[in-house]
């Protein structure tokens, strides 16, 4: 059996990829959500199901929810997917697409768990949108 370098690994992922997008962690009872990037949506999501089943998720507040209401009171959900392209960085188009989101559902405070922007948001740089 040949062991394949970690450079062949490396170009087959980029090559094969995995979905990348946006991402959301839902409380079905509140609503409130935190809302996320990645450039690999199934690792993410899968991350963020392990941080939070083994107690050490960074947002505080989601971990606190998810202690009281239990893996059953939360959805993980894609809600946008970039399509790859090998000739293009896809990290700025990501930021973007995030930015998008973040501006469109405002999952901070009440409604999420995200820290507010500050500064310019999405929106505000055209808001004939």
């Amino acid at each position: 059996m040949m062991t394949q370098s970690r450079a062949e690994l490396k170009r087959r992922f980029k090559e094969e990829g995995r979905p990348m997008g946006i991402f959301a962690v839902r409380n079905l009872s509140t609503g409130k959500m935190l809302v996320g990037a990645a450039q690999n949506l199934p690792g993410a999501l899968n991350s963020q199901r392990f941080q939070l089943r083994m107690g050490g998720h960074r947002n505080r507040a989601l971990q606190a929810d998810w202690n009281a209401l239990g893996e059953d009171g939360f959805a993980f959900e894609v809600l946008d997917e970039l399509e790859r392209d090998a000739g293009r960085d896809a990290a700025e188009e990501l930021a973007v697409l995030e930015r998008m989101w973040l501006d469109r559902l405002q999952p901070w405070g009440e409604r999420g768990y995200n820290p507010e922007p500050k500064g310019r948001t999405w929106m505000s740089l055209f808001p004939a949108m």
